[in-house]
């Protein structure tokens, strides 16, 4: 008999996607891996007068589970720790599990975004330190229908290797590209999922000509330590074979929607952000203030890394291939 499990965050942001997109319930329920009667208490529970909203949802469906509990867990102590840490910066991930380490409090990251949006209702400006600052979605093409086309040999990340999971074996790479302003200019950023080392460099365009000359340029040094890279669907990395063969790894595609399969490459390209805000016209950044931005976050102690930084763990791993 199978236990009862609540919706994700993410599972929510799916529901949203493939509603719009004008999936039935079913469709839904087959795509996302629920029931379909899940799929429908979720819409009969949490639709408001726009329709079916992710974050919405999310916070009807958290506060009810609160009430329903009555849990004692964010006292005054808590919110004040939580206030703090969100002003310099820190996810709602990080403080949840920074709260569990240092204090023994365990506390969901939701119950975290759900104190940020309780206290920009009443005019706070705690969301305005969350990186995403909670921006929706905004669809590619027209009638809710992507314009995206399809890539050829997509080799889906349900094939990837568990291994790659458990992030143990140093050698499995995700990418991705930052955008520039007004889409002048582009980074391709390639980060290690255990070492966390991300490499990264300026492209004229975001062709997949430019992206795969890249990514091979970047990687090369690195290639004894290349087993597989894990990309989002954009035809930027429609050359994926070429990639493959000159690397000589396995190169796999997220599902689509699913940013947190990839979700280290995401967090990098945030920090990436930081250096390079969105207003930032990336074809007159200089490649030596790319080179700067990545050297500075490479050399950044990682509490993941027992603080080391990741340039001092690559280097380590490749010293170890040489031995």
């Amino acid at each position: 008999m199978s236990s009862y499990k609540q919706l994700t965050y993410e599972q929510r942001c799916q529901i949203e996607v493939l509603k719009k997109s004008g999936f039935s319930q079913q469709r839904i329920s087959d795509s996302i891996g629920l029931n379909q009667s899940s799929i429908s208490r979720e819409l009969a529970r949490n639709t408001g007068q726009r329709g079916y909203r992710h974050r919405q949802a999310h916070m009807k469906a958290c506060e009810r589970r609160q009430q329903a509990t009555r849990p004692s867990k964010m006292t005054a102590a808590i919110i004040e720790l939580i206030d703090a840490k969100v002003r310099q910066y820190w996810s709602p991930e990080q403080i949840s599990g920074w709260l569990k380490l240092e204090y023994g409090k365990d506390l969901s990251h939701e119950s975290i975004y759900l104190r940020i949006w309780a206290d920009k209702r009443v005019g706070g400006d705690l969301y305005l330190f969350l990186r995403r600052r909670g921006k929706k979605y905004q669809w590619r093409g027209s009638n809710g229908k992507t314009s995206r086309g399809q890539i050829k040999n997509r080799i889906s990340i349900s094939e990837r290797p568990s291994v790659v999971d458990e992030k143990k074996e140093v050698g499995h790479w995700e990418i991705d590209t930052v955008i520039g302003k007004g889409h002048k200019g582009a980074l391709v950023t390639i980060v290690e999922r255990v070492t966390k080392f991300t490499r990264s460099c300026r492209v004229a365009s975001k062709s997949a000509a430019c992206v795969t000359a890249a990514t091979i340029r970047l990687l090369t040094p690195y290639k004894k330590l290349v087993l597989s890279i894990t990309a989002d669907n954009g035809k930027e990395f429609a050359y994926h074979e070429k990639i493959a063969a000159k690397l000589q790894c396995d190169v796999y595609f997220a599902n689509p929607y699913c940013s947190w399969e990839r979700g280290l490459n995401e967090n990098t390209n945030g920090l990436i952000r930081q250096s390079f805000p969105k207003h930032t016209d990336l074809s007159k950044v200089s490649d030596a203030a790319v080179r700067q931005a990545i050297d500075c976050l490479n050399k950044r102690p990682r509490k993941l890394l027992g603080y080391k930084t990741p340039a001092c763990v690559m280097k380590e791993k490749l010293a170890a291939l040489v031995a």
